[in-house]
């Protein structure tokens, strides 16, 4: 649906294209870590997609749940190295851009 598509898959080499972000990590924090930030914002926008879309049926929510928690797993590994550290400022503004363009892909794809 989304995670096996190749607008996904640009996404991800778009974060291996900057993974720079997470690896230096220095910067003004707050107290989420980078898993904190990823697992709200996805979850956000996951529920956006459902209120902009009320006919779906329980079937594709629960489809769509699935394909949120697998883009979570794989933030998850490509950051692994950062994903317990406290998420600085850039990272955060970063994270915000990205998941956007995941939603738009939920989007996309539920526009079909």
């Amino acid at each position: 649906m989304v995670v096996d598509n190749d607008g996904y898959l640009s996404l991800i080499e778009y974060l291996t294209e900057n993974l720079s972000l997470f690896i230096d990590g220095t910067g003004d924090t707050g107290d989420e870590t980078v898993e904190d930030v990823v697992t709200d914002m996805v979850a956000s926008n996951i529920m956006t997609v459902f209120d902009q879309n009320p006919e779906l049926s329980s079937a594709i929510r629960f489809q769509l749940l699935k394909e949120a928690d697998a883009v979570v797993d794989d933030l998850g590994e490509v950051l692994a190295s950062a994903w317990q550290a406290k998420a600085t400022n850039e990272q955060v503004t970063f994270l915000e851009e990205y998941i956007s363009l995941i939603k738009n892909l939920f989007d996309s794809v539920l526009a079909r």
